[in-house]
């Protein structure tokens, strides 16, 4: 599969996950608004995914790819086989005491999150409640992550991209199930949010099968090759999911703010994950095995090729993504998710925090291509230290703007941090000699930043001409968002192809295996 070719399947994949990860985002908002019930269970489901973006789909995924590859390439398919099982008997060795652990000491777990609850015994021990039914789903999604992993090695990256779907049709069926029984609409959403595990682990053990792949159970032991795994991810832990400890960070100080603030991060990071799903993790999944072998196999042009195709393809479709929310945050907002519980004061205060977390997007993107260069030559702790940094800056400027600025100060924060990290990262690439970028991508790069920002003022202005249209029903209003977007798309399009920023002829170019 060409390069170009993995991350459109990616993306495309990844962006019918958001759609339906939309739809879902409209159901929660209808039954719970953006009041504490709403919060905690965010907060509750946050944070087996927070562990799963450092340790499974982060650190993991980060340090085990490049290494199966490498086996892949050195040694042949069997012996990249065993390597899997062996990684895959130790992160259950590891996974099932710490699920147990977890779940006993929830209300610790709970206290150090969000803290801001402890006051309210009652809200509290709901939040400890929908901490123990979702937590279970990270030993199931850390499976997911490792077939994932070992099938993007091989090149097929279809299935692990079309498994987050499955976690929204579980959640949009938990919802309707809420209202159809009468059951809690949070307690049915941490349901549905854990049975998705187990629904993705079944789908990906197939299309493993489907591939000739069969990971196996063995008894867990420390061969070499995964005492160097475990090395890798220590650091990789914080170096690969910089933006998820972010929001625990955020999160943490956003407890301490009045009741909706956690709602309204996140419900702008649902629009923010958007780009960041469909562009930087597409183009990340893809980008990672496809440099780990070239690099594996001493290609320094090839490397540098698609390094470059990398932050083309990342500026070209991030760049207009971060323009669009940033300049018409409230329709979208009051169109997917103005509606029963959640009204146009939550949309002002949700759309000011979007605006604040699209500032961060092209710097995200660009981190992606920058973090796989550093993994695909199984370097895990340079990009930690940028990190450190990075972190520090995070918490310190959501403490400072927070009292100032409320939740939009904690989104502010994020975006800025995240310029930071990408300015570290490129920084130190350039020092080792491996941010070579060929003449095509830096002669594009401001010709795609220009088209984005008469993008943004083609939008600002249909804005202004559709007002009216925004606060007539829902329909209408959806259709009109339609139309915006639409706008924008083939506006930008027209901006990037004058000015030579992408050429038709290269899409048939890139899509060439």
């Amino acid at each position: 599969m060409s390069f170009a070719r993995a991350i459109a399947t990616v993306g495309g994949l990844t962006m019918l996950s958001r759609v339906a990860g939309f739809v879902r985002d409209m159901l929660t908002a209808w039954v719970l608004g953006a009041g504490a019930a709403a919060d905690i269970f965010f907060v509750a489901q946050r944070i087996p995914n927070w562990f799963r973006a450092m340790f499974a789909e982060g650190a993991f995924t980060v340090s085990f790819v490049p290494l199966y590859s490498a086996t892949l390439e050195r040694d042949g398919r069997d012996a990249a086989d065993r390597f899997a099982d062996q990684a895959l008997s130790m992160m259950v060795a590891v996974l099932l005491p710490l699920t147990v652990l977890m779940l006993l000491a929830m209300p610790l777990l709970m206290l150090l999150v969000a803290s801001g609850y402890a006051a309210d015994s009652g809200t509290f021990a709901r939040l400890v409640e929908l901490g123990r039914i979702t937590f279970p789903y990270l030993i199931l999604i850390s499976v997911v992550a490792l077939q994932t992993g070992v099938l993007n090695a091989l090149g097929r990256f279809g299935p692990g991209a079309a498994a987050p779907i499955m976690l929204n049709l579980c959640m949009i069926a938990a919802i309707v199930l809420s209202v159809q029984v009468g059951i809690e609409p949070n307690t049915a959403l941490a349901w549905g949010f854990t049975v998705s595990g187990a629904v993705q682990l079944v789908w990906l053990s197939v299309s493993c099968r489907r591939a000739g792949v069969t990971l196996r159970l063995t008894l867990p032991r420390l061969s070499p090759d995964v005492r160097r795994l475990f090395r890798q991810m220590a650091p990789g832990a914080l170096a690969a999911s910089v933006i998820q400890i972010n929001l625990v960070i955020g999160t943490h100080i956003a407890s301490l703010l009045p009741a909706g603030a956690i709602s309204y991060l996140y419900y702008a990071d649902r629009l923010n994950q958007l780009p960041l799903g469909v562009i930087g993790i597409a183009i990340g999944t893809a980008l990672l095995p496809t440099l780990a072998r070239h690099v594996q196999a001493g290609d320094a042009d090839r490397v540098r090729h698609y390094m470059s195709r990398g932050l083309e393809f990342g500026l070209l479709l991030g760049l207009p993504a971060a323009v669009a929310l940033a300049a018409i945050p409230e329709p979208i907002l009051t169109a997917l998710f103005q509606r029963g519980s959640f009204g146009p004061a939550d949309t002002a205060a949700t759309a000011l925090a979007l605006q604040a977390y699209a500032i961060g997007i092209p710097a995200y993107v660009v981190s992606k291509v920058f973090n796989a260069a550093f993994f695909s030559r199984q370097d895990t702790r340079t990009p930690v230290k940028a990190a450190v940094v990075t972190l520090a800056t995070n918490t310190g400027l959501a403490l400072a703007l927070s009292p100032v600025l409320g939740h939009v100060g904690i989104a502010l924060a994020s975006g800025v941090a995240a310029f930071l990290n990408v300015g570290l990262l490129g920084w130190g690439l350039h020092r080792r000699g491996h941010l070579a970028l060929d003449a095509q991508v830096r002669r594009r790069a401001p010709r795609i930043a220009l088209a984005a920002a008469l993008m943004g003022l083609v939008l600002l202005g249909l804005e202004l001409a559709l007002h009216d249209l925004f606060t007539a029903g829902a329909a209408t209003r959806v259709a009109a968002l339609a139309g915006l977007i639409a706008a924008g798309g083939v506006s930008y399009a027209a901006f990037v192809l004058a000015f030579g920023g992408f050429r038709l002829a290269d899409a048939r170019t890139l899509l060439r295996r």
